[in-house]
This record gives structure tokens, C-alpha cells and sequence, in this order.
């Protein structure tokens, strides 16, 4: 073989090389094909999912806040689609909230009565009147409509809960029950015990928004007044 067709091979092989070696490196690299997710996907999901489409006055944060309510005690500011809950000595936590939308708006005091992780969803009556095509059951979980926790009022059917929507935050967008994103439902549902108060005001009460004081940290029976149907 003269030196010319030698040369001529080594090219060829060191091209196809590279050709044949990128080809594997992007097909391990590549995104799974359409039904088979990512785990990378997954693991990503995950962790950002929380705070997805949520807008930046709606996170979580310790505010200044005044109120003759007891430390303990949760206050839904419906019109301003914020939850307080209530530190003492002029401050409280703030998150963002869903809330009912026109119709389903109501206000008054109830209590927690009942806690749930990952609470199964049964639909009331009334929502499967309005809404036949629901599940009659749908078990605890990240699809849940419920989320990751429950907190349930009173007597009554609202709850607050998590979401798995959580551009909703911000919105009148629930059948009367507050919802919250699950990393927020989760650390209110470690602060708050059975028995609390929660004040839910009406859509009438505006309240100046509270000065922020410091960034929060992540923890892993009366009357009611409905102002619309369920």
C-alpha cells in the first residue's frame, strides 16, 4: 500500500470515528422517546413543580402584621388571595392562595378539625351535580386534586389543600375550598394544630398589603356564612 492510500485510511477511520462516536455520545444524551419520561425529567419535576407559575408576591414570607387574633389562628384574606397565619407580636406568615370564584366565595369562622397527608379525594354531592363527569374516588396522591395535604373545616365540605395547578395561585378559581401550593400546604399543615381557628374573610374586606420582615424557612365552630352555592 503506498504512503498516499495510507494516509488516505487513517483519514477515513479518524472521520468515522468521530462521526460513529458522536452519534452514541447524542443518543446517550437524548430525550426519551414519547411515553417513556426522562428520570432526569422526573427528578426535575419534582423539585420545581412547587413553585411553578407562581408569582413572586405570592411565596411564602413573614410579613408585619396586626391582628387581635391569637398566635396559631389562620386568617384567609379572600379578596387579596392571601392566608396569614398568625405568629403573635405583630407578625404572621403570609402565602398565596386559590379561593373560591364568583359564587363559591363565603366568610366566617370555622375550625380545623381533621388533618390528612395526601388525602383521598371523594367529590360532595352537590360538586358531582354541577359536574357528572368527576371521579366518585380518586385515592391520595401527586395526581390528586387535594395534593400533597388537607386541612378540613369545621363541619362543613371546603378544605384547605394542595394543588397540583400551581399557576392557579392567585385566582377565584375553586368551588369554595382555599388552595395553596404544596410546599406551602406543607408547612402550614406542620404549624398548624387540630382545633385552630381559621377566620375566612369576606370578599368586601380590603386590608393595605403587610411590609415583608424575613424570608420563612421550609418545614419538611361557628356560624358559617356562605355567600353562594358550593
Amino acid at each position: 500500500m503506498s504512503i498516499s492510500t495510507q494516509i488516505k485510511t487513517a483519514v477515513f477511520v479518524i472521520a468515522a470515528t468521530a462521526v460513529f462516536g458522536a452519534a452514541a455520545s447524542a443518543q446517550s444524551f437524548s430525550f426519551a422517546p414519547a411515553g417513556h419520561p426522562s428520570i432526569f425529567g422526573d427528578v426535575l419535576r419534582d423539585q420545581d413543580e412547587p413553585r411553578a407559575g407562581t408569582q413572586a408576591k405570592f411565596r411564602r414570607q413573614v410579613v408585619r402584621y396586626s391582628s387581635s387574633e391569637a398566635a396559631g389562628t389562620i386568617i384567609i384574606d379572600t379578596p387579596n388571595t392571601y392566608l396569614y397565619y398568625v405568629l403573635g407580636n405583630g407578625q404572621a406568615i403570609r402565602y398565596g392562595i386559590g379561593v373560591g370564584r364568583e359564587g363559591f366565595t363565603w366568610s366566617g369562622v370555622q375550625s380545623i378539625t381533621k388533618k390528612a397527608e395526601w388525602p383521598d379525594w371523594t367529590p360532595p354531592a352537590e360538586m358531582l351535580a354541577r359536574q357528572p363527569y368527576l371521579p366518585r374516588f380518586m385515592a391520595g396522591g401527586p395526581g390528586n386534586p387535594l395534593g400533597a395535604r388537607a386541612m378540613y373545616l369545621g363541619g362543613t365540605i371546603y378544605r384547605i389543600h394542595g394543588t397540583n395547578q400551581p399557576e392557579t395561585i392567585g385566582g377565584r378559581v375553586s368551588s369554595g375550598c382555599i388552595r395553596m401550593v404544596n410546599d406551602d400546604v406543607i408547612d402550614l399543615y406542620s404549624r398548624v394544630k387540630v382545633g385552630a381557628k381559621v377566620v375566612v374573610l369576606p370578599m368586601t374586606h380590603r386590608a393595605e398589603a403587610p411590609r415583608p420582615v424575613a424570608p420563612v424557612s421550609y418545614a419538611t365552630r361557628e356560624t358559617l356564612r356562605p355567600s353562594g352555592l358550593y
